[in-house]
């Protein structure tokens, strides 16, 4: 799709909720460690209007711009696209793992400088790479446009510890990850998760694509 993968090794993390976070919602405990066994790639970038056209021959955005993250794609809409690109959908571990890149905090820095949300976007998106990257080198894994995940949502998170967890078997709504630039601060945290009918559009939500 002539986009930036970049590898992320593996590793373990506290995947959920994070120390003193008051902000958590219920479907972030609890806080749990997780083992990545195996290491994968996964976009810099969320997958922009010019990769999506060039894969996809399409571009379902409503404010157009060829670096801009493309929007409006359902669940399985972006699912479709990483596997024609070669790729597949992170699950949610992966992409907390790769959010967080080692750090244990709410969010990977200061909010204004990582992300476009609610407070700096004039509720639109902007080009992907504008915002400092985390230590992996990712750029807006919070804010600008949410990302579709792999997993189903569950209510809560099973107890005890997990290795390379993917979710329940089945479910209604499929998890979205990071906020986008209509989301306030609460949403725009590493542990913060939503869930949408895989069907569903919305003009904030588009994907980042992973692989092995």
């Amino acid at each position: 799709d002539g986009l930036t993968y970049v590898w992320i090794p593996p590793g373990t993390f506290q995947m959920g909720c994070s120390v003193e976070d008051t902000e958590c919602a219920d479907n972030e405990k609890p806080a749990h460690r997780v083992t990545i066994t195996r290491g994968f790639w996964i976009g810099q970038t969320e997958v922009t209007q010019e990769a999506w056209k060039k894969v996809m021959g399409t571009n379902p955005s409503y404010v157009n711009g060829a670096k801009l993250p493309v929007v409006n794609v359902g669940w399985e809409e972006a699912r479709t696209y990483c596997q024609v690109a070669g790729m597949r959908l992170p699950t949610e571990a992966e992409w907390e793992y790769a959010a967080r890149a080692g750090s244990s905090e709410s969010r990977y820095g200061d909010l204004a400088v990582i992300a476009w949300y609610r407070g700096n976007s004039g509720g639109e998106p902007h080009e992907v790479a504008q915002k400092k990257a985390n230590r992996f080198g990712l750029h807006d894994m919070l804010g600008n446009v949410a990302e579709w995940v792999s997993d189903w949502l569950a209510d809560q998170y099973p107890p005890g510890n997990a290795t390379d967890p993917k979710g329940p078997a089945s479910g209604n709504l499929r998890v979205m990850r990071g906020g986008s630039y209509f989301h306030g601060p609460r949403f725009t945290r590493v542990s913060s998760r939503v869930g949408f009918l895989p069907t569903g559009h919305r003009n904030m939500d588009g994907v980042r694509c992973a692989g092995n």
